[in-house]
Formats: C-alpha cells, sequence, structure tokens
C-alpha cells in the first residue's frame, strides 16, 4: 500500500525535511477493512486516526429519538476518527463504519503524540 497520498496531505500542511516526512510516514501502518466493519462504537475509546487511502469511513451517532445521524463521510485521500475520544481517551459518543472495503493508514494515539513532540 503507497503511502504517497498521505505523503502530499502532509506537504500542503506542514513543512518537513525529507527525513522529518519518512520518520513520520513510518508510524503510519497500512491496514485492510471489510465493508460495513465497525473501527469504533458508542462507548469505546478511539485509539486510531484513520487515513483512508482507498474506501469509505462513515462517522455518525445515534440521536435521542434512536435514529443514526452521519456527521462526517471521509473519502479517499481524507482523514477520519472521533477526535474528542481520540484525544481525551474517554468512551465514544460516535462509530465509526466502513461503508466500502477499504485500505487504510493508521496512526495509533501514542505514535501521533510523540510525532507532535
Amino acid at each position: 500500500m503507497s503511502k504517497q497520498a498521505l505523503s502530499e496531505y502532509i506537504k500542503n500542511i506542514v513543512f518537513l525535511t525529507d527525513e522529518q516526512l519518512e520518520l513520520a510516514l513510518g508510524y503510519f501502518k497500512p491496514t485492510n477493512h471489510p465493508k460495513f466493519e465497525l473501527l469504533v462504537s458508542e462507548g469505546k475509546v478511539g485509539r486510531h486516526m484513520n487515513f483512508v487511502v482507498q474506501g469509505c469511513l462513515r462517522i455518525y451517532f445515534i440521536r435521542e429519538d434512536g435514529q443514526e445521524a452521519t456527521r462526517h463521510f471521509a473519502f479517499e485521500n481524507q482523514f477520519a476518527t472521533g477526535l474528542a475520544s481520540f484525544i481525551t481517551q474517554t468512551p465514544s459518543k460516535e462509530y465509526i463504519q466502513v461503508m466500502e472495503d477499504s485500505e487504510l493508514l493508521r496512526i495509533t494515539r501514542k505514535d501521533f503524540y510523540y510525532l507532535l513532540n
């Protein structure tokens, strides 16, 4: 799985040397996920940030009336995470669902914060 799209995404938002970029990319691990898999469920803690290489992710929550409400779709070359849960390590109020067979590049919270320092 190529990390070229992620490399371009990062280059568009921050300046890094080639060495720094290669280091950062090394923390993103390729994963494959089948259609309808739940990456995060309500009540679970979000432990990964996801970059969509191929496929689509849906972030949604359950309203008080029991209906699903979609907050975001992440398509190729976009990030998706339940940000509040990922940052605070508290139970998620959202679900992240794979909408079609998808290839992702994932980074753990620990590695993400390591790169920020």
